[in-house]
């Protein structure tokens, strides 16, 4: 797949996971670039634990859940090592 399509992807999957764990703090943009990074963190997620051979195979709604499911995982650890961070202050 190509990296437009991965782009597309990540930013539907990074809106969804904004959504899913409200008041993660990093608004829409940030929610976005955390949704890239976790479409491809989903991506190989999926093919090293379950096999797949390419998890992400075009625009479908097995594409969609497997990088939502990476940006939920990388908006979560990322909102758990700000919450940290802003606490030290």
């Amino acid at each position: 797949m190509g990296i437009v399509a991965w782009i597309v992807i990540g930013l539907i999957a990074g809106w969804l996971a904004g959504l899913a764990t409200k008041g993660s703090g990093f608004g829409l943009i940030g929610d976005v670039i955390l949704g890239v990074v976790g479409a491809l963190l989903g991506g190989f997620l999926a093919s090293s634990l379950f096999g797949v051979a390419d998890p992400i195979s075009g625009f479908n709604l097995t594409t969609i859940i497997v990088a939502f499911i990476g940006a939920v995982i990388v908006v979560v650890i990322v909102g758990a090592l700000n919450s940290g961070r802003r606490h030290a202050l």
